[in-house]
């Protein structure tokens, strides 16, 4: 009883910090293609133009599957970090983003923008133009220099 009251006392002392707003979202449509964050921001398997494309789709899907955030890359560079997509409740590793992987789209939903991120909800596939940015046959299907040496 005795830790309880002090306990009380010290957090009543305590100043009270500012209640978080949550963020209002605006509703956006934008059109991109949807990527592998990990290898696009790390720079593991090679730089932004081979880790996007028909040269990245099996590892995007992969990546995605193993619950790596899926990005919106939109033409002009801003990537939105993809936080649910018509529905599916399994996101990160759901069918619906494994299906898209690599594939240019129109989405539209709700963005929201926080500590300098960009967030998509997306509640509409608009349009699927499918894998749009052939790269394989200027990198591969697998990018030679994203091949460990020894393994060549």
């Amino acid at each position: 009883m005795k830790h309880l009251a002090l306990a009380t006392a010290l957090m009543s002392s305590l100043p009270l910090a500012p209640a978080v707003a949550a963020t209002e979202g605006q509703r956006i449509t934008v059109t991109g293609e949807f990527i592998d964050t990990w290898c696009y921001f790390s720079g593991v398997m090679g730089g932004p133009e081979t880790v996007v494309g028909s040269a990245h789709h099996t590892c995007a899907m992969w990546c995605s599957a193993g619950g790596i955030p899926v990005g919106l890359l939109a033409p002009d560079g801003t990537i939105y970090m993809v936080l649910k997509i018509e529905g599916d409740d399994n996101n990160a590793g759901g069918d619906t983003l494994l299906s898209l992987a690599s594939h240019t789209v129109t989405a539209d939903g709700i963005f929201y923008e926080r500590d300098g991120l960009n967030y998509i909800v997306v509640e509409e596939i608009v349009e699927d133009m499918g894998i749009t940015n052939l790269n394989h046959t200027d990198f591969g299907i697998v990018p030679g220099f994203a091949i460990p040496p020894g393994e060549r």
